[in-house]
């Protein structure tokens, strides 16, 4: 096995890149809630902590940015992006959407072993649940979502949908305390209406799940909402 110059291996268990490392590593923490919006990513503390250089560093954070989980000032540094009741609403407003037509897709389109992928994912989700494991819960349903998507075999309405995929991970970590119970009742609904390839029910019982998330996790929100937070104002020191 040897080693590639952006610091992968090659063989028949290639790792990540740095690049790869870093971006996980801290997608994972701004996700999961362990960093806060507004929350200052110094550069040379991050580069030592993950063990990477800074160009990996950099074009990690590059990518965090186009998500929108980072914002980056030209010369002075990054923070973790920070955001407003609105962008959830707005968030929701498209997953009442897409997330509607992707069910109804699956519904259509789903193979025997993308149904036996989706049970799996709500499976975990249920015992996660008896675990009272929040972060296991939100991930859980992240994954469960995120089968839908495949399912829908429509490119377009994948990468439509990709780009907000971190944001609503996010979004369930946020909300981790609504009733796990009821969230997977929902996902049973929707899991049963997909395997029965009923499109209708499947775009009905999705739309009722998102929709049925949204005042909670409106109300939530605006307990994390951060309007007044200055990026500019936050990255001016001599650290980086």
């Amino acid at each position: 096995m040897t080693t590639a110059d952006d610091g992968s291996t090659t063989g028949t268990e290639p790792r990540k890149s740095l690049r790869e490392h870093a971006y996980d590593e801290i997608r994972a923490r701004i996700v999961g809630l362990d960093l806060a919006p507004g929350d200052r990513l110094i550069e040379r503390d991050l580069a030592v902590e993950l063990d990477v250089s800074r160009i990996p560093l950099r074009e990690a954070l590059q990518q965090l940015q186009q998500e929108g989980l980072v914002v980056m000032v030209p010369r002075q540094g990054a923070v973790v992006a920070p955001f407003t009741v609105d962008d959830v609403r707005d968030l929701f407003d498209v997953r009442e959407s897409l997330e509607v037509l992707a069910a109804r897709l699956a519904a259509e389109r789903a193979d025997r072993a993308g149904l036996e992928a989706l049970a799996a994912a709500l499976e975990v989700a249920r015992t996660a649940t008896a675990r009272d494991d929040k972060p296991g819960i939100a991930a859980a349903n992240a994954r469960f979502h995120t089968i839908i998507v495949d399912l829908a075999a429509n490119p377009l309405l994948e990468n439509l949908l990709r780009p907000l995929e971190a944001r609503t991970q996010w979004l369930f970590h946020l909300t981790k305390n609504r009733d796990p119970g009821t969230q997977c009742r929902e996902h049973e609904d929707l899991l049963a209406a997909i395997t029965a390839h009923d499109a209708e029910r499947a775009a009905e019982s999705a739309f009722h799940h998102v929709h049925s998330g949204r005042a909670t996790s409106l109300a939530m929100a605006a307990e994390w909402s951060v309007t007044d937070l200055d990026p500019v104002a936050l990255t001016k020191s001599r650290r980086r």
